[in-house]
C-alpha cells in the first residue's frame, strides 16, 4: 500500500473549476429552491489516472458493483489492497458447516462484578477448544463476493492486457444518474464502457464499445471468487473451496450460474442484446465472447432465488438509474456553498454530495451496514450497532427518514435474542448486540461485549422516526422496543450504598475503548446518554398513554454525576488522570459526545464543556482517532457556540479524516473505507445548519464573519 499513500493528499483536493462562481443567499430561506442538479453535477468525479484507491461503485442499498478504470471488474488483484473491486449485497451469506459443533457457550466467561455474576461472549486464548469456537463463531456467517465480472483483453501480441497497458483514460461517474462511463485505449484501440445499477433489482449493467470486439480480441469474465475466511475479503481469492460448485444452465430463457456452497445458493442470471458464446473456462470462471460487432450490451442480475424474468436491459437499467437518482436527489435536503470566500467550501461540498452518493448505494439495506459497506469485508462482513447511529441518522437529519427506517425495523426481527443476553446476564429488558450478522447472532470479542453505548441508539433512532413522521403510528410500531431497552438500562446500573447513586460499571468498556472494563465505571459520556435516553423512553410511555415507570426516574435522578476534575470533565470517574496519561489521549474523544448528538442533559455545565472541549482540542492524539471523530468534534463545537472549530474539526487535514476522489473516508491501508466517517460528516453538517432543540440560530456551526455563504432547504433538526 505504501505506493497510495502519495496519492492521497491529490485526491482531497480536486476538480474546482478555474474562476467558477457562485451566487446565493446566506439564509435557508430564499426566493428560489437550490438549483440541486447544478450542484450535483459540478461534484461529478473524474478519473484521469490508476490508483488503486480510486475505484468507483453504483449500486442501490441492497446490492453494490464496485469498478476499476475499465468500468468494469478486470484488474481485481491490484485494487485488493486500495478500495477493492466489490460485488456484495445485504442477502448474500454463507457459514461454514459447524463440523465440530462448538456452541456459543464454550466463548462465555464469568466474571464477578459489583457482588454480580455475569457471563461476557470474549476472545478466549485458552483452551485450545474454546479458542476454536471464538475464531467459529467471530468468523461465521460471513457476507460473501458474489461474482467478480471484468474485461480480457488480448493484445497484438497474444498475451492479456495488463492494468499497466490501459492508457488514455477518461471515466466519470455521473452521481445525477448514477451512471459510470469509462474511455481508454489498449493497443492504440479506443474501449468505451457505460455501467449502470438498476435501482429495484439487484442487476449490473453493461454497454461495450470498441473495434476489438470485431476482432474477437475482447471477452467478458465471471469469475466467482471462494471466501477469504479472513477478517477482510477484497473479492480475488481464486483458491476453489471443497464443496463449492458453480453450474452454467441455458435455458431458452437465456443462461444463468447456480453457485452452491454448503447451505448457501444463489443464481447469476446473464442476458445479452446479441447471440454470444459463453462457457466455463475452469471452475468457477466463466467466458462471454461475444459476436464480431462494435458494441455488446449486457445485463446480469444477482439473485438469491432462481426467477424466470430476464433481468432489466441495459437501457432499461440507465432509464431506471436515471430516473431513481433524480428522484432521490430531489427529495429531502440540499445544501449550496457557492459564493463561499472560504476555500475550503467546495471541498466540504464535495464531501457531501458524495457521503450521500455513497450512503445511500451502501448503507441503505433492511439491516445496519458493516463499517466498509457493500464493496468489501470487514470484521467478516459484520455490522457493528455501536455504529448505526453514524452510518443512519443523517437519513432522517437529510429528510429521507425511510431510508432510516429500513434498517432499524430489523430490530424486531433479532430481539430474542437481544433479550437472551440481557435474560443471561441476570438484567432486564433486551441487550443489544455489538458485532453481529443479519441474522442478529452476537460475535464473541473482549472489547465489543462490554460496550454499552449502543443500547441508547434505538431509542434515538426511534424518536428521529417520530419525529419525521409525526404520527401516532410510529410509536406503536417501536414502543415495545423502546421499553424493553429502557428497562436492560434501568437494571444495568449499580447501586452505590456509600455515594447513594447508581454508578454505570464495572464491566464495560466506554465509546472510548482505552479502558479496561473490570476497573471502568462512570464515563461521561455514556451517563449523559444514559439519563437522556431513559428520559426520553418516559416520554414514549406519556405519548403512548401511560404513566412515567418509577424504576427508570428512580434511575434519571439518582444516576451517578458527570465526572469532573479541575473543572474538566473525565473521560470517566475512574481515569481521574484522562489529560496526563498518553492512553487516555487518544481513540475517540467520546468525552465531548455528552454534548454532541446530545443536548444539555440535567447536570451537564455548558461552561465546564467548554473548557473541556479546548483541552481535547489543544492535547488529543488526533492521529489515533477515527473517522467519525471529527463530526462529532464539530457537533460539540456547534453546540458550545464555536462555529470557527466546528468547520476547522470538519476539514481537520488529519489521515483519517481524508476524502479519496471517490467520496470514501479513508482510514490507513487497512481500513481503506468507512462509511461512519460519511455518515457522521451528514449529520454534522445538517446539525451545523439546523441546530438542535435547544438552539433556535441558522447555521450555527458557520462562521458568521462573511466566509461561508450556506443556503439550504429540506433539512430537520437532531
Amino acid at each position: 500500500m505504501r505506493e497510495l499513500r502519495p496519492n492521497i493528499e491529490k485526491n482531497i483536493w480536486i476538480h474546482v473549476a478555474p474562476g467558477l462562481i457562485f451566487l446565493l443567499s446566506i439564509s435557508p430561506i430564499q426566493s428560489r429552491p437550490i438549483d440541486r442538479m447544478q450542484v450535483i453535477k459540478r461534484h461529478t468525479i473524474h478519473i484521469n489516472a490508476i490508483n488503486a484507491l480510486s475505484s468507483l461503485s453504483v449500486g442501490n442499498g441492497t446490492f453494490t458493483y464496485t469498478a476499476d478504470i475499465t468500468g468494469m471488474q478486470s484488474f481485481p488483484d491490484y485494487y485488493a489492497t486500495g478500495v477493492p473491486l466489490g460485488t456484495q449485497s445485504s442477502w448474500g451469506w454463507h457459514a461454514y458447516p459447524n463440523l465440530n459443533n462448538y456452541t456459543l457457550e464454550e466463548t462465555y466467561k464469568e466474571f464477578t462484578i459489583d457482588g454480580r455474576k455475569i457471563s461476557y461472549s470474549i476472545q478466549l486464548n485458552s483452551p485450545e477448544r474454546n479458542r476454536l469456537a471464538v475464531e467459529y463463531f467471530r468468523a461465521n456467517p460471513h457476507r460473501l463476493q458474489l461474482g467478480n465480472i471484468g474485461l480480457e483483453i488480448t493484445k497484438k501480441d497474444g498475451t492479456l492486457a495488463v492494468i499497466e497497458d490501459i492508457k488514455a483514460i477518461h471515466q466519470s461517474l455521473d452521481l445525477w444518474t448514477g451512471i459510470l462511463s469509462s474511455k481508454f485505449v489498449v493497443d492504440n484501440e479506443p474501449v468505451s464502457v457505460v455501467t449502470s445499477c438498476n435501482q429495484k433489482q439487484d442487476v449490473i449493467a453493461f454497454s461495450i464499445e470498441s473495434a476489438l470486439l470485431i476482432q474477437n480480441r475482447l471477452k467478458i469474465r465471471i469469475r466467482i471468487p471462494s471466501p477469504s475466511r479472513q477478517w477482510k475479503d477484497a473479492g480475488n481469492h481464486w483458491q476453489t473451496e471443497h464443496g463449492l460448485s458453480t453450474d452454467l444452465v441455458t435455458t431458452q430463457r437465456g443462461h444463468y450460474i447456480k453457485y452452491c456452497f454448503d447451505t448457501t445458493q444463489y443464481f447469476i442470471r446473464i442476458m445479452m442484446d446479441a447471440q454470444a458464446n459463453i462457457k466455463e473456462h475452469q471452475s468457477n470462471y466463466f467466458i462471454i465472447s461475444p459476436p464480431a460487432s462494435k458494441s455488446f450490451r449486457l445485463a446480469v442480475k444477482f439473485s438469491p432465488a432462481i426467477t424466470l424474468d430476464n433481468p432489466s436491459s441495459f437501457t432499461e437499467t440507465c432509464k431506471n438509474s436515471a430516473a431513481e437518482w433524480k428522484k432521490f436527489w430531489m427529495s429531502g435536503g440540499a445544501i449550496d456553498f457557492s459564493g463561499s470566500t472560504d476555500h475550503r467550501a467546495i471541498e466540504l461540498e464535495r464531501r457531501i454530495i458524495l457521503s450521500q452518493y455513497l450512503t445511500k448505494i451502501q448503507c441503505s439495506s433492511s439491516f445496519p451496514p458493516q463499517e466498509t459497506g457493500l464493496t468489501y469485508n470487514s470484521w467478516y462482513g459484520k455490522p457493528h450497532l455501536e455504529m448505526h447511529w453514524w452510518h443512519a441518522v443523517h437519513f432522517a437529519q437529510w429528510g429521507r427518514p425511510q431510508l432510516l427506517e429500513k434498517s432499524l425495523d430489523w430490530y424486531s426481527t433479532v430481539y430474542q435474542k437481544a433479550k437472551a443476553t440481557a435474560v443471561r446476564q441476570g438484567l432486564n429488558g433486551i441487550r443489544w448486540q455489538k458485532m453481529t450478522d443479519h441474522q442478529g447472532n452476537d460475535s464473541p470479542s473482549s472489547v465489543g461485549s462490554f460496550l454499552i453505548w449502543q443500547q441508547p441508539h434505538f431509542i434515538y433512532m426511534a424518536e428521529m422516526l417520530y419525529r419525521a413522521k409525526a404520527d401516532i403510528k410510529a410509536i406503536n410500531k417501536y414502543k415495545d422496543l423502546v421499553f424493553a431497552t429502557a428497562d436492560f438500562m434501568a437494571s444495568y446500573p449499580v447501586f452505590d450504598s456509600l455515594s447513594k447513586k447508581y454508578n454505570l460499571g464495572k464491566g464495560m468498556i466506554p465509546a472510548q475503548e482505552s479502558f479496561d472494563p473490570m476497573i471502568t465505571y462512570n464515563p461521561t459520556y455514556e451517563l449523559a446518554y444514559w439519563r437522556w435516553a431513559l428520559e426520553m423512553a418516559q416520554t414514549w410511555m406519556v405519548r403512548s398513554g401511560m404513566k412515567r415507570n418509577p424504576k427508570w426516574d428512580d434511575i434519571i435522578h439518582n444516576l451517578a454525576p458527570l465526572p469532573q476534575k479541575d473543572s474538566l470533565y473525565l473521560a470517566a470517574e475512574s481515569a481521574p488522570d484522562s489529560y496526563l496519561n498518553p492512553k487516555y489521549l487518544r481513540d475517540h474523544p467520546a468525552v465531548l459526545a455528552a454534548y454532541s448528538t446530545l443536548p444539555a442533559t440535567d447536570g451537564l455545565d455548558t461552561t465546564i464543556m467548554k473548557k473541556t472541549f479546548f483541552a481535547v482540542w489543544d492535547h488529543w492524539n488526533w492521529n489515533e482517532t477515527w473517522g467519525w471523530d471529527f463530526p462529532l468534534t464539530a457537533m460539540t463545537a456547534t453546540r458550545l457556540h464555536i462555529p470557527e472549530q466546528a468547520v476547522d474539526a470538519l476539514l481537520m487535514p488529519i489521515s483519517k479524516n481524508t476524502y479519496l476522489i471517490n467520496g470514501h473516508n479513508f482510514q490507513d491501508d487497512r481500513l481503506t473505507i468507512y462509511l461512519p466517517g460519511n455518515g457522521g460528516l451528514l449529520s454534522a453538517v445538517a446539525f451545523m445548519c439546523t441546530g438542535g432543540d435547544d438552539n433556535g440560530l441558522i447555521n450555527p456551526g458557520f462562521p458568521k464573519d462573511g466566509s461561508w455563504k450556506v443556503k439550504w432547504e429540506g433539512l430537520k433538526k437532531i
